[in-house]
């Protein structure tokens, strides 16, 4: 990388350009305090495939462009938009537009490039027609009334035509959907500026190491470096660590810069790229000096709306470092690592989708990274490749509406579930399984000797899962047709699952077939996953519990990726307290190896620096990585015990478990409030802001309630309804 000065962003410019912008805004308040709302628009998942695509090849390793391996889209390059009004009044309009375009009122075209028009009283259709090549078609239209949003119709393909006398057709092969949106409001701010915020944030230390110095952040971060003082003429080396090893290895370091300087003065500069890192080595060759780094933090400007406190100190600890290792993973998109990917993984993104419902519940979020992920018609590969990836997908979607209750992504995202799906059906050997086909990656999990071969049992689940997701969606898309085959089509392979794989003397799913036999290896996967999919009888829960899930026989899992669902089958099984230890134990490990993040795979085993390599790299491990924020689930739904029975959280269950804690309390978000509670081993106390729910609890004795009246569902079971707004305190004996 060169660096000289006019590419240099000196402090008096950053001044200059945060007026205009400051100017910017004040002139579109006003236009905003004049007019009705109006927000940028394009066709739906343009916008969301155009930023991934930009994000996921920032990547760089050693300096090195490194971009995904899988089949990237892009977006439509030419969009038509409209919509028909119904004005008593004439109304002037402003017209904001990213690409060439033209514009019509009932078909009529008007001159030029107009920024400006009149849209007449009465009935009347305003259409416009973008092109974009280098960004998204999108348009931004401001009136009193006339405004753009998603009631705009878009197409890619106008299948309009003409006859010879020039009149235009009155029938249409053109497929109109909704137009996509995500609030951004400013007509100065078109989509393809979108960016994340930034805060200045200086280093808490600084050794002399060398020619130069290390900076330490205090903990791990993401951002864009600064320069302080920088001069002469030379080089600057800067080695990024997320630990101290890292950043000294000049050698090994996974991420880098090398700058060449031709500077007589001094001057502050900003580096183009963003890094993770908690360390930065600044090594200056030549008579290059430098006084200082410090850095602009960059991050996604979510409301932390769930929280959680307990009697455990360790475990408050858990949380807080799970959150903020979630927030720095919470990007444009849910995103694996901060550090090397930096990639929109769906499996990944699968478990960021269930921590956001428990901490920020960002909804427009999940919808860019599973439109992102997603991409065009046609299918020719697994998302990211990978089979399972697929999968989570398909239960993403489903998720996103039990927690959101937003039928209409659903609806809009159908045909691309169903495309997906006819690819998946299309791969299905002669007895109607899955197996590795030339251009799959079945992955699972990080583990040694794990056997991909064959039809493995793990991929059936999710297959089965993913049926009955589409099954589900197409109702809601009202597909009746598909729907029924779909579930019926989970049905027979649900059946299947368990004649082929179920193994009476193990007591278990044996984890594959091979040559149309299964194998004798029984692994946690497809058994922890049948637990909370609820797909095994009450008898082989318990079957599975002692003989897979609490013997140490079977091979035991090191990623939080696969701990997440290990940890949540248990929690389902109501082993909540052996849980805790569980947590305490491993995320309590690395938060005693210094953590202030969560990492991509932990091993007790492993000693010193071994803890710092993966991928035959001495630093490739992630040390934050999504997946290692997983106890914020767990907290939040198997603790306090909050989920939504139906969609939008319409009804719910809350069954706190103390799991071996005094007493806990937290929030969980809804899609329009939050559910508190607080709960310790006497007394219960909690409030919704909607819907209509059952708390379900123990207790020895018959409780005391105070706002409700509690019934008796069983042996010392209790459940009380609550309504939306009323505080209940329940006294009880745990």
């Amino acid at each position: 990388m060169k660096l000289i000065p006019n590419f240099l962003k000196t402090s008096m410019q950053q001044t200059v350009l945060l007026l205009l912008l400051a100017l910017v805004c004040c002139a579109d308040t006003v236009l905003a305090q004049q007019s009705g709302k109006a927000s940028w628009i394009w066709y739906p998942g343009d916008l969301d495939i155009w930023v991934s695509n930009k994000m996921q090849n920032r990547r760089t390793e050693r300096g090195a462009f490194l971009p995904p391996f899988w089949k990237m889209d892009s977006h439509y390059v030419l969009v038509e938009f409209h919509k028909e009004f119904n004005l008593a009044n004439a109304e002037e309009v402003n017209l904001y537009v990213e690409g060439q375009y033209n514009v019509k009122i009932d078909g009529q075209a008007f001159s030029g490039y107009p920024k400006k028009i009149t849209v007449p009283a009465g009935k009347h259709k305003l259409s416009l027609k973008v092109y974009g090549q280098d960004k998204v078609p999108a348009i931004l239209v401001q009136g009193k009334t006339v405004v753009s949003d998603e009631s705009w119709l878009a197409t890619f393909e106008d299948k309009e035509w003409i006859d010879a006398s020039g009149k235009a057709s009155d029938k249409s092969g053109t497929t109109f959907v909704s137009a996509a949106s995500w609030n951004l409001t400013d007509p100065l701010s078109p989509p393809s500026r979108f960016k994340l915020a930034t805060t200045p944030m200086a280093a808490v230390k600084t050794d002399k190491v060398n020619n130069g110095f290390v900076a330490d952040f205090g903990k791990e971060t993401f951002g864009f470096i600064k320069l302080h003082g920088l001069k002469g003429k030379g080089k600057l080396h800067i080695y990024y660590g997320e630990s101290k090893e890292e950043a000294l290895s000049a050698d090994h370091c996974e991420t880098l810069d090398l700058l060449e300087i031709d500077l007589k003065g001094k001057q502050d500069s900003v580096i183009e790229l963003s890094k993770a890192f908690r360390y930065v080595n600044c090594q200056p060759e030549g008579n290059v000096t430098l006084d200082k780094v410090s850095m602009l933090y960059e991050y996604a400007p979510v409301t932390e709306k769930g929280n959680f406190r307990c009697s455990d100190e360790q475990i408050n600890k858990i949380y807080d470092i799970s959150k903020y290792t979630f927030h720095l993973n919470t990007r444009e998109f849910f995103i694996d690592g901060i550090k090397r990917d930096r990639w929109v993984w769906s499996g990944d993104a699968y478990q960021s989708y269930l921590m956001n419902y428990y901490s920020f519940n960002e909804s427009p979020i999940v919808k860019r990274t599973l439109l992102a992920q997603r991409g065009k018609d046609p299918v020719t590969a697994h998302i990211n490749t990978i089979m399972d990836y697929s999968f989570y997908w398909f239960l993403g979607i489903y998720d996103y509406y039990q927690y959101s209750g937003d039928q209409k992504f659903v609806q809009d995202i159908y045909p691309r579930m169903k495309s997906l799906m006819d690819y998946v059906l299309g791969r299905r050997n002669k007895d109607g399984l899955l197996e590795w086909m030339p251009g799959d990656w079945i992955f699972i999990d990080w583990a040694d000797k794990l056997s991909k071969d064959g039809e493995v049992s793990f991929e059936q689940l999710l297959f089965c899962r993913s049926l009955e997701t589409m099954a589900l969606c197409a109702d809601m898309a009202k597909d009746t047709e598909a729907a029924a085959n779909y579930k019926k089509l989970a049905a027979d392979l649900k059946a299947r699952i368990f004649k082929l794989y179920w193994d009476e003397n193990k007591h278990a799913l044996v984890h594959s077939r091979i040559n149309g036999k299964p194998t004798d290896n029984v692994t946690r996967y497809a058994n922890m996953f049948g637990i909370f999919f609820d797909y095994f009888s009450p008898s082989q829960k318990q079957e599975v519990k002692q003989h897979v899930l609490m013997n140490n026989k079977i091979n035991k899992i090191t990623t939080p990726y696969m701990r997440f669902y290990e940890l949540e089958a248990l929690c389902a099984m109501g082993e909540q307290s052996y849980v805790l230890k569980q947590m305490k134990d491993y995320w309590g490990g690395m938060l005693e190896l210094g953590a202030t993040s969560f990492w991509e795979e932990y091993n007790r085993d492993k000693k010193g620096v071994e803890h710092l390599a993966m991928y035959g790299r001495p630093f490739g491990k992630s040390l934050c990585h999504a997946w290692g924020a997983s106890p914020i689930y767990l907290l939040g739904k198997y603790y306090l015990g909050v989920k939504p029975l139906s969609a939008g959280y319409e009804t719910y269950v809350v069954e706190p478990s103390l799991g071996g804690l005094e007493w806990m309390e937290g929030k969980v978000p809804t899609p329009s409030g939050e559910i508190s509670l607080y709960c310790s081993k006497k007394e219960i106390r909690i409030k919704a802001d909607e819907g209509s729910g059952v708390l379900r609890f123990k207790s020895v004795s018959k409780p005391v309630v105070k706002g409700g009246k509690v019934v008796e569902v069983g042996k010392r079971t209790y459940e009380l309804k609550l309504m939306k707004g009323v505080q209940y305190t329940v006294n009880y004996q745990k």
